[in-house]
């Protein structure tokens, strides 16, 4: 059997996923263009899509099979990590590639839908097996888990002969009541063993080597905790302004787009305990007991411990750019934030007292996705020197150049005890060589799979709404108060700054 494992190396895996039909809701997005499609065909490259395993697009847009296998064609060939494509496996993985056309709302939409996939069980031999991708926005979910209900597309979760699952996008939910609501629809139709809540961040290598640095080596993990650690620092930083985004971005802001799921996912994994078993439910136990444990934000400390920033005209590449209430359906008056700045505390017996500072924004210096765990000073200056000696700072770089740095303090070399901060440092692209799969290249594997570690529990999206609501209510109550402004291509505003400042600390340079 193939065990739920985050060391798995690469894609390597024990067993192919059984015969299935993957169906994607929203077949001509973006998000289908971009990511699931190169991902299917990239996971055929590596010959880990079973025998006849066929995909269905369903979308408003009228087009036919043929149109839909050249669009996606052009597609993979853009955004596929392997360039050039082989045609040879496109062909006969676009001999699997289906399209159907209409409303979510309509029906006959599902009607024509179980149609074909009936017809395809009957020629490739998929024994009724389903995967819905749910690439659509989530006020959709509800009329289309419905209508796959009434059109008989769903399995019941103990159906031996076959099964159906089913994979959400973020953002599940705008606040703790729509994610309980989003969470309820879904159970009306799946149990919660059929339903996959994707974020992608968990599938990028380095945020599982993260697991296996801490639980694998015994140099680390006993010093993993509040008698070693002085603070840690998460970043999540984007070069990139809202793009095409301003309409989304002005419902979402970087709290729902960002904060509650790809960071607090970073935070889990860093704040984690060892859970008794690499077994689904035991490790996303231990996700969801940090975030019980986050000590809650609410009314006067959401000023004191949370800061709120919006990016104005600026300089990045040399080049002017806009502010965020100059882009594309953004308002000129907007209050949405697009920087996020926060002091967190794990109130648990590892981690208590430990300040965890996270940020998040967009229009920043650099893209950058990183953890760093910053040690305590050594307790006697026995090796005294001008200056105060630098802190032991272990360095997790999620994106880009992923890897792990390490940074102690050397004797540099000549007749003096002079001392010098040096970094040990290991890059996934020089160890391992060649390009590694990409996130939703391992998720979607794994959903085939009916592997669910890497997928969020419907009880961890509603601790972390519950923890990121209460500071989304106390923004509100002071409409008044406007995010601080800073400019694009620098690292936010000085309130971030200051948020370190006055615990005698600061962001890490990167």
């Amino acid at each position: 059997m193939h065990a739920a494992n985050p060391f798995r190396s690469g894609l390597e895996t024990d067993r192919i996923p059984a015969p299935c039909v993957f169906v994607i809701f929203g077949a001509s997005g973006d998000l289908s263009r971009r990511k699931l499609l190169p991902a299917l065909y990239n996971l055929a490259v590596s010959r880990l899509l079973p025998p006849g395993m066929s995909i269905v697009g369903v979308s408003l847009r009228e087009m036919g099979d043929e149109q839909y296998r050249a669009t996606m064609h052009d597609a993979v060939a853009e955004f596929s990590r392997r360039k050039p494509i082989d045609e040879a496996v496109w062909d006969d993985f676009a001999s699997r590639l289906f399209y159907e056309s209409g409303k979510f709302e309509d029906p006959g939409t599902f009607a024509r839908l179980r149609e074909r996939l009936e017809q395809i069980d009957a020629a490739s031999g998929t024994r009724g097996n389903r995967l819905y991708y749910l690439a659509v926005p989530p006020s959709t979910f509800a009329v289309i888990n419905d209508n796959l209900a009434k059109a008989g597309l769903v399995a019941a979760p103990d159906d031996a002969t076959r099964y159906t699952r089913i994979v959400v996008e973020k953002p599940f939910g705008r606040d703790l009541a729509s994610a309980n609501e989003l969470n309820q629809s879904l159970h009306r139709v799946f149990d919660e063993r059929q339903i996959f809540r994707i974020d992608h961040y968990l599938g990028k290598e380095t945020v599982q080597n993260l697991v296996a640095l801490r639980f694998g080596n015994a140099i680390f993990e006993p010093l993993w905790n509040r008698n070693h650690i002085d603070h840690v620092q998460i970043t999540v930083a984007e070069d990139i302004g809202v793009e095409a985004r301003g309409k989304f971005y002005e419902e979402a802001g970087a709290t729902r787009d960002i904060v509650q799921n790809h960071l607090l996912q970073l935070l889990m994994v860093t704040a984690m305990e060892p859970p008794v078993a690499f077994k689904a439910d035991e490790v996303r136990d231990e996700k969801v007991k940090v975030l019980r444990a986050l000590k809650p934000i609410r009314g006067e400390d959401v000023a004191r411990y949370t800061v709120r920033g919006q990016y104005g005209p600026g300089n990045f590449g040399g080049q002017p750019v806009l502010g965020y209430r100059q882009e594309a359906n953004v308002s000129p008056a907007s209050r949405v934030e697009t920087f996020v700045a926060m002091k967190l505390e794990v109130d648990n017996w590892r981690f208590a007292g430990v300040p965890i500072y996270v940020r998040a924004g967009k229009r920043l210096a650099k893209r950058v996705t990183e953890i760093s765990v910053h040690f305590k000073s050594v307790p006697h200056a026995l090796l005294a020197q001008e200056g105060p000696l630098e802190p032991d700072v272990l360095v997790v770089r999620i994106q880009p150049d992923e890897g792990i740095g390490l940074r102690f303090v050397a004797k540099v070399p000549g007749p003096t005890m002079t001392l010098r901060p040096v970094t040990m440092d290991f890059r996934y692209g020089s160890t391992f060589g060649g390009s590694g799969p990409e996130a939703y290249e391992r998720l979607i594997l794994d959903a085939m799979l009916g592997d669910p570690t890497l997928f969020a529990r419907a009880d961890e999206v509603t601790a972390a709404w519950r923890f990121v609501t209460p500071i989304l209510e106390g923004w509100a109550r002071t409409p008044e108060v406007e995010p601080a402004a800073y400019a694009a291509g620098t690292w936010g505003p000085s309130a971030a700054f200051e948020l370190l400042e006055r615990d005698g600390r600061a962001w890490r340079r990167l």
